[in-house]
């Protein structure tokens, strides 16, 4: 019934109005329902904002912002962003690149790809980072490799967890060998925090992919995954073309990833803040100051 409705108000109202029967005009939103991408059921918008952007058939977990995400999670007023102003330059003058993150900027409203800070998961203190696909396909630049370093470096500094939301295509292309290195520099600052047995939670979501898959992502003490999400290095066609072998149909996929020992539990969104507060908890992860 709604996929009949989900055709008809496509059909009529593609132009964003129509009139009715008084010839006045009718403004139909742009986002009035939702069709999901992955086994294409159509619901109200309004039903699938409630869900937390997770479709209700198939329980497909839907890309969501940086600011969503830590909504979400995070207790209300307790985020304390870092680095919130620092920028990228054009390492190896690449054409475009500055006017293309001039445009980013204006429309998702972040300096780069990722947002982090201090905040507290019911009560308990953490260092919390979040990647935000909307930026470039989150993309791992200088930007991105320097505030992740410096946000385990603080939280050594003072004690604290750290926990990583990662959503990325990998090394971003436009900075070159710049990009490339900031996989050993986010491994490092990872290491320094792993020495001082300080817990880290790397949470993987849709997707999470190339560079940023093959350093920081990987390298959590728990590894969380959301549901039938895309985890990988290099992509399916390449690597069948390279071992001259066809790959199983779940290959890369969260539940994959689960079965042969790379992601240590999959958590749904909704039990996600319930979730990591029990695991900081476990880990008795109730020292540091904001």
């Amino acid at each position: 019934m709604l996929e009949d409705l989900f055709k008809i108000v496509k059909t009529r109202f593609n132009d964003g109005e129509t009139k009715n029967d008084a010839n006045t005009k009718v403004d139909i939103p742009d986002n009035f329902m939702f069709k999901c991408p992955r086994c294409q059921n159509v619901c109200f918008q309004e039903e699938f904002e409630k869900t937390n952007k997770v479709c209700p058939a198939c329980g497909y977990h839907s890309r969501i912002s940086a600011g969503e995400r830590l909504e979400m999670t995070v207790d209300k007023g307790s985020f304390v962003e870092y680095d919130a102003n620092m920028t990228s330059k054009n390492p190896i003058d690449f054409p475009d690149y500055d006017q293309k993150q001039k445009e980013l900027r204006e429309k998702t409203g972040l300096k780069d790809a990722i947002i982090t800070g201090e905040a507290t998961i019911r009560g308990i203190k953490c260092v919390v980072a979040v990647m935000d696909s909307r930026y470039m396909m989150a993309s791992m630049g200088s930007v991105v490799g320097e505030k992740l370093a410096r946000a385990f470096e603080k939280a050594a500094d003072k004690g604290l967890p750290v926990i990583v939301f990662s959503a990325s295509g990998g090394a971003r292309m436009q900075e070159g060998i710049v990009s490339l290195m900031q996989m050993a520099k986010t491994s490092g600052a990872v290491a320094r925090h792993s020495e001082k047995g300080l817990l880290y939670i790397t949470v993987l979501t849709d997707p999470t992919t190339g560079g940023v898959t093959a350093s920081f992502a990987s390298l959590g003490d728990i590894i969380i995954a959301e549901p039938k999400v895309l985890i990988g290095f290099a992509g399916r066609r390449v690597i069948e073309g390279t071992i001259k072998q066809r790959l199983p149909d779940d290959f890369q996929s969260a539940e994959f990833m689960l079965k042969n020992g790379f992601v240590d539990m999959i958590v749904e969104r909704k039990a996600m803040r319930r979730t990591l507060a029990h695991l900081l908890k476990l880990h008795g992860c109730d020292g540091g100051t904001l």
